[in-house]
């Protein structure tokens, strides 16, 4: 599990909501920083993508999609996956400890350094500390009640956030 953040990802139809929280922890017991932007637009605004565990390795991760994406004229799936396979291949990258959700409103995928993409039967991922929360907590909300996904992707961070001490409310919310 990845520790220090919360990234919930929705998708219904076309539209993608993904949301972050901004706390950047060290070690179990200190905040550094609480307004860290941890989901972001790439690939000329086309690619949502939300990313969990260490900043600098996630930072490299998106870089390295982007380039898939360039190489693979914009799809996502593909792009994933060669993400995945270079990641899991190559001694260096193989180190990096942090997961990636990137969506594109066709697809909504789970990247992690395992070789694995992901793609969920109900159109909803959440990594991180508090993912396990907000997964709970943004999956009864779709079943619940009427809200739109940047409602529910919100909300349910929120619940993440008064649950999970590695998560905080200053969140950030990126639509596709």
């Amino acid at each position: 599990m990845m520790m220090g953040t919360t990234i919930i990802a929705i998708k219904k139809g076309n539209n993608i909501a993904i949301a972050g929280d901004g706390q950047v922890t060290m070690g179990d017991k200190t905040i550094m920083k609480s307004s860290a932007k941890k989901v972001r637009k790439i690939y000329n605004d086309k690619v949502v993508i939300g990313f969990a565990g260490s900043v600098a390795d996630a930072v490299t991760l998106a870089e390295i999609l982007e380039e898939k994406l360039e190489q693979h004229g914009g799809n996502l799936k593909r792009s994933a996956v060669e993400l995945a396979k270079e990641w899991r291949r190559d001694k260096v990258l193989r180190r990096l400890e942090a997961m990636l959700v990137a969506g594109d409103g066709e697809n909504l995928l789970l990247i992690s350094g395992n070789g694995e993409v992901i793609e969920p039967d109900e159109g909803i991922i959440a990594i991180g500390s508090g993912g396990n929360y907000a997964l709970a907590a943004g999956k009864a909300l779709i079943k619940h009640s009427d809200l739109n996904i940047e409602d529910v992707a919100l909300e349910s961070l929120l619940i993440a956030s008064s649950i999970c001490v590695y998560t905080n409310d200053n969140i950030t919310l990126e639509i596709i």
